[in-house]
């Protein structure tokens, strides 16, 4: 149940993300519709478990360098893969919008994790 409401609520990251985005550069992310963007968030969380680990493994010396903060790259680049599979309808332009989306996405999920996420579970 947790993740079916994850891959939901990051469906709604990646689409405010996408219109966040959209104020300062208009072509930079685009989001077709919201089964886009959930089947955008499946496949992200499948390259979360499967192929982030295998980056972090293989980049672990310039992640302790640049104290975590790589780990951007590798959000960005899991995200740049999402762009490359789903093609027209789910669009990254360069890697930059990709990083900043990266961050974007991060922070507030973050946010929504600690401020919606948490207190329903310590309910229970």
């Amino acid at each position: 149940m947790r993740w079916i409401l994850s891959i939901l609520i990051n469906s709604l990251v990646l689409i405010v993300v996408s219109g966040l985005l959209k104020l300062v550069a208009p072509e930079s992310f685009y989001i077709e519709n919201i089964t886009t963007a959930i089947i955008a968030s499946v496949i992200l969380s499948m390259l979360n478990v499967f192929v982030k680990p295998l980056l972090i493994l293989i980049t672990l010396p310039i992640t302790v360098f640049t104290f975590g903060f790589f780990l951007i790259v590798i959000n960005a680049f899991t995200l740049k893969i999402v762009d490359s599979i789903l093609g027209n309808s789910f669009n990254i332009e360069g890697f930059g919008t990709a990083i900043v989306a990266a961050i974007f996405i991060s922070v507030f999920n973050m946010l929504i994790d600690k401020v919606v996420l948490d207190p329903l579970t310590k309910r229970d």
